[in-house]
């Protein structure tokens, strides 16, 4: 077990993305959820983790909306120019913790506001002791369809060692600004962090984490959100 008390990380939150299938009139990150945004939810319960002392939020440049808000005010949220892939706002935040001699980051989705604090203890554990670092998933429960390109079934696939990747993932500062860089000169495809790390040949730790960390994507995404934040607090 490390010890998390001790520690003093930065998370980076990439949120220059527009979420055009919540078919809203502005990016799903500034949604609300009671009387705060969803960026707002995800920002507040990050810094409510005792080993996380800043958190790093890309934002596309003339972003009239950030502002706004009540974190844009905080001295423990930065605010970096967010890129037009989700790879080049993460190496803005990245760019960013290396000024602070942060060994390691937290890279945590703009719109998971449900994270519970014990996955994130859960997550800090495994990271520390694995040579890459880690990443939340949570196994896949329902049968897995392969479509051929009729969009009709070609195949079941064995969901046995299948999982779906969450956030945050945490891993070294420099490791992952290298996967990155790396990547991206070679027009390589990044959906997330991890998938960098493996580009590269590396093999980073999964932890079970909550299903109930979902990321809002759809319209109906941002009721279930709710239901959990407001549960959360009981």
């Amino acid at each position: 077990m490390s010890d998390r008390n001790i520690l003093s990380l930065i998370a980076i939150v990439p949120a220059a993305g527009v979420g055009s299938r919540m078919k809203a009139d502005r990016p799903k990150q500034y949604l609300t959820i009671g009387e705060r945004t969803v960026l707002e939810h995800t920002v507040e319960t990050l810094l409510s983790h005792p080993a996380i002392h800043k958190v790093v939020v890309a934002i596309s440049d003339g972003d009239p909306y950030y502002p706004d808000l009540s974190i844009s005010q905080r001295d423990d949220v930065v605010r970096v120019s967010g890129g037009k892939e989700r790879a080049d706002s993460v190496l803005s935040g990245l760019e960013y913790a290396s000024t602070q001699l942060s060994d390691w980051v937290l890279v945590h989705d703009a719109a998971r506001p449900c994270i519970k604090l014990s996955d994130i203890d859960r997550l800090i554990d495994v990271a520390l002791s694995h040579k890459t670092g880690a990443i939340l998933a949570s196994p896949v429960r329902d049968t897995m369809k392969r479509a051929n390109t009729d969009n009709n079934i070609d195949h079941t696939v064995e969901r046995e060692a299948l999982w779906h990747a969450l956030t945050p993932q945490m891993f070294k500062t420099q490791q992952l600004t290298h996967a990155l860089s790396s990547a991206l000169a070679e027009q390589v495809s990044i959906t997330d962090e991890a998938s960098a790390l493996e580009w590269l040949g590396e093999h980073p730790a999964l932890v079970q984490g909550r299903a109930d960390n979902i990321k809002i994507t759809q319209p109906e995404d941002l009721a279930l959100a709710e239901f959990y934040l407001q549960r959360n607090k009981g």
